[in-house]
């Protein structure tokens, strides 16, 4: 999981009524039904919203917003807080009633306030959207050094509280703006991947302070062994491209063997150790079927191995020019000398790395046949990371973790959970539907992580979609296909 500025005005409304409050929390299940309707009939040839298009921007605002929000929130008597920072978007909230849209940011720094389909959402619904940005993360982080020691308060659980305090504090200055007391507005949870996760354990674990949540590509099963990640790559791949990437494979384990530095050299990696390479190269490739750009390895590959052209050249310059230059990867966060350092350029890789290893794990290990990666991204390769990094002790306990939420068998309700298809991702979310938390499986060839939000990248960019494409899905099923690429 490696995941022009709006104007924040408001319109003008009359403050509502007793009676008028109580319509609104009257029609709350049907704006659930109505706003999962349309969460469910995405189809993502996105594209940027009218609101913004004329200044093309990626963000529908990113003017900075602070909030002191309590380091620990399960001690009594720590009173140490920190600065969390924060966005919101108004321009369509139907004030001052209308929903609000809490979209989570996750392992990563937020810049703001993503431009779409949940801006057609917002739109649609008359909602505001308000995004915090993940503690530590970004500008939102307690300390200055991230030794081992300071992570301690990096956990799901306490940017969990960090969500509901942050809710209590948001709802109150918007009744404070609208000088009314009392008041709560309709919310709903929406995250993608882990913040996916967030979501739906946020409905789980605080269900009074929510009307439903959107689990996109939500991981919610913690997995120490994740070789379905690999086993789903190779599937997205399809038989050809699978064969030449496996290939490629072998090929480079044989000349680490005899000249390590001249292959790493080739894909400008010649500073990171032999194992390190080999899980960037297994990232390289999953990554492209992850975010819905499987042409982006496969054609290229596929063409040289048909070819005879040197397969090796050919997957250097895939990972050189799509994976470190086009999706922005730095080679360092794969160096493990690197990700131990306390005050890096980059903090998000020592950040999550933490997380993984203090509580998720999501290990993508090879599986003992047939793999794609390297034999050698096991299970040691992870935990000798986690131990290498930040030293004995930590330890992802993926059985509690998966006993304090449920994993799969989360017993929560308003919760919509969607996967891509060839996201090798969708194996630690929950796929099977249940009652009152439908999920759905969003089916092409580029279908990817977080797909029914972010849009299809190798479609025609509208941000709407097209309502003609869709089917309805069997209700009876239990696992729902939507074609939406």
């Amino acid at each position: 999981m490696r995941s022009p500025r709006g104007n924040n005005h408001h319109r003008n409304g009359r403050e509502s009524s007793a009676g008028e409050s109580e319509t609104m929390m009257g029609s709350r299940d049907r704006l659930v039904s109505l706003l999962f309707a349309l969460l469910l009939a995405r189809v993502a040839e996105a594209g940027p919203t009218a609101a913004a298009t004329a200044a093309g921007s990626r963000y529908l605002t990113t003017d900075e917003r602070w909030m002191k929000q309590r380091l620990d929130h399960f001690s009594p008597t720590d009173y140490r807080r920190f600065k969390q920072r924060y966005f919101e978007f108004l321009d369509y909230h139907r004030a001052p009633g209308g929903p609000i849209f809490l979209r989570i940011c996750g392992e990563s720094a937020c810049g703001g306030i993503p431009n779409d389909y949940l801006a057609v959402l917002a739109k649609k619904f008359g909602a505001a959207v308000v995004t915090p940005e993940h503690r530590y993360y970004g500008k939102s982080s307690p300390f200055r050094r991230l030794t081992t020691g300071n992570l301690r308060f990096l956990s799901s659980k306490q940017a969990l509280f960090d969500l509901a305090v942050f809710r209590q504090y948001y709802q109150e200055s918007l009744n404070a703006r609208y000088n009314r007391t009392g008041f709560d507005n309709p919310w709903f949870v929406i995250g993608v991947s882990y913040s996916g996760a967030l979501s739906a354990w946020f409905r789980l674990k605080f269900p009074h302070l929510t009307c439903g949540s959107l689990a996109s590509s939500g991981v919610v099963r913690a997995v120490y062994n994740y070789t379905d990640f690999d086993k789903q790559v190779g599937e997205s791949a399809g038989p050809e491209c699978k064969a030449a990437l496996q290939e490629t494979t072998r090929l480079v384990e044989q000349q680490l063997l005899s000249d390590s530095r001249s292959v790493k050299t080739l894909f400008g990696a010649q500073t990171l150790k032999n194992d390190d390479f080999l899980y960037l190269l297994a990232d390289a490739a999953a990554e492209a079927f992850q975010y819905g750009h499987p042409d982006a390895v496969c054609t290229p590959l596929v063409n040289a191995k048909k070819n005879g052209k040197n397969l090796v050249d050919t997957f250097a310059q895939i990972v050189r020019v799509f994976y470190v230059k086009e999706m922005e990867t730095p080679v360092s966060s794969y160096d493990q000398e690197y990700l131990k350092k306390t005050t890096p350029d980059d903090s998000s890789s020592r950040l999550w790395w933490f997380q993984v290893c203090s509580e998720v794990a999501y290990f993508q290990v090879a599986p003992e046949t047939d793999s794609v990666r390297s034999a050698r991204i096991n299970a040691r390769y992870h935990l000798d990371l986690c131990r290498n990094v930040f030293g004995e002790g930590v330890y992802p306990d993926v059985v509690m973790t998966n006993l304090y939420y449920g994993g799969t068998r989360i017993a929560a309700s308003k919760i919509v959970f969607t996967n891509g298809s060839q996201d090798p991702w969708r194996h630690a979310s929950k796929q099977q539907s249940s009652k009152d938390m439908p999920s759905y499986l969003i089916k092409c060839r580029n279908c990817g992580h977080g797909t029914d939000l972010r849009g299809c990248p190798q479609s025609p960019f509208r941000i709407e979609g097209k309502y003609s494409m869709f089917f309805s899905p069997n209700s009876d099923e239990n696992s729902h296909l939507l074609h939406i690429c």
